[in-house]
């Protein structure tokens, strides 16, 4: 049932980013490339913290997505789209790349799992400071797909500790306050027009 479960959410993976990707392709979709690089450095690393973590198979939807994160921000960078990168972007990013040794040091994958759910929330102010200034330069649907792929993710795991679920959880959290937050800019733009 796992296997059938992470399947599923790796599918919505792809599923979600087919579509984002070609919108990135085509300009009509402008993500922060430094959001989709501290998104790519700490999906990956969680990958690694989850096996360490024994999440097993249900690891596999967020190994998936750390590499597609990755190339996102790649593509973003070179279609040129939001890169205006700011000095608390870099505090972000340097959070993420400081699991790694939090992790060493304490020998425990849960130490770097924190720091890295932090970081990815944080990482995550640039795209919210873009989604609230142009809330129709992002597709809601696609942070939604999310949202329900870190429920799958999570529910596929082979063991439910802090260590396997808190990324996921936190992730999909933040895509629900996005999601939200956008809809409520969008409406009271509208009734300023």
């Amino acid at each position: 049932m796992r296997s059938l479960i992470t399947g599923i959410a790796i599918f919505l993976t792809f599923y979600a980013y087919i579509p984002y990707i070609k919108g990135i392709w085509t300009g009509t979709i402008r993500p922060h490339v430094f959001s989709w690089v501290i998104w790519g450095a700490t999906t990956f690393i969680v990958f690694f913290a989850q096996i360490a973590g024994n999440g097993g198979v249900g690891s596999l939807p967020i190994g998936v997505s750390g590499i597609i994160t990755i190339l996102v921000a790649g593509i973003a960078y070179r279609k040129r789209g939001d890169i205006e990168i700011t000095k608390p972007d870099w505090l972000f990013f340097g959070l993420a790349l400081s699991s790694l040794p939090f992790w060493f040091y304490f020998s425990d994958p849960l130490a770097a799992v924190i720091v890295l759910s932090i970081a990815d929330i944080l990482g995550f102010i640039p795209t919210f400071r873009k989604g609230y200034i142009l809330p129709n330069s992002e597709p809601l649907g696609f942070y939604l797909i999310f949202l329900f792929r870190n429920f799958l993710a999570m529910a596929g795991l082979a063991e439910w500790n802090t260590a396997t679920l808190l990324f996921p959880g936190s992730a999909g959290i933040a895509c629900v306050v996005f999601v939200v937050m956008v809809k409520i800019r969008k409406t009271k733009l509208e009734m300023l027009s």
